[in-house]
């Protein structure tokens, strides 16, 4: 399925992400990759175009990353942009409404922590991040952070309404 969006638009969304370590991912078996291996901790964000909520997960993410315990493996997926990579991701999201962003936290292939847009949309980024934190510390051992505290400080983090964007018209 082609992008919603335009791809050169939405590129410093998933750049604010990859900045702090987190691999995107694009194809259904990228998703099964990682997911499908039940062990260790997965950190797996499904991105999105949203300023209200995104605008608010992605700076609570990177900064949930800066702390001194993270999961083992970071990985993402684009709303609306990865459509077939965001359907399988959510095939393993068990218990947990679809909804973009949602930020789920796996461990031996089981969700054991989860932020919702319901969730999202209602958090600052700093209870974003602790709370993630929090989680990291109950489930998660890879010590962290993700990227040297200079890298984090010079991320940009991008907060744009999903109405600017522009349709993916193809090539």
């Amino acid at each position: 399925m082609p992008p919603l969006y335009d791809p050169d638009q939405v590129r410093p969304m998933w750049e604010e992400l990859q900045n702090v370590g987190i691999r995107p991912l694009t194809r259904p078996e990228e998703v099964d990759a990682v997911l499908g291996q039940p062990s260790g901790t997965v950190l797996f964000v499904v991105n999105s175009v949203c300023g209200c909520a995104a605008g608010g997960a992605r700076p609570g993410v990177t900064l949930a990353l800066q702390s001194d315990i993270i999961p083992d493996e970071l990985v993402t997926v684009f709303a609306g942009m990865d459509q077939e990579a965001v359907a399988r991701a959510r095939e393993y999201m068990t218990g947990i409404s679809p909804s973009s962003p949602c930020i789920v936290l796996f461990r031996d292939g089981a969700p054991v922590y989860a932020l919702e847009r319901r969730h999202i949309e209602r958090m600052s980024v700093v209870e974003i991040a602790n709370g993630l934190a929090g989680a990291f510390r109950e489930h998660c051992a890879r010590p962290g952070p993700s990227v040297p505290a200079e890298a984090y400080a010079a991320n940009e983090h991008v907060d744009t309404c999903g109405s600017t964007i522009s349709p993916y018209e193809g090539d």
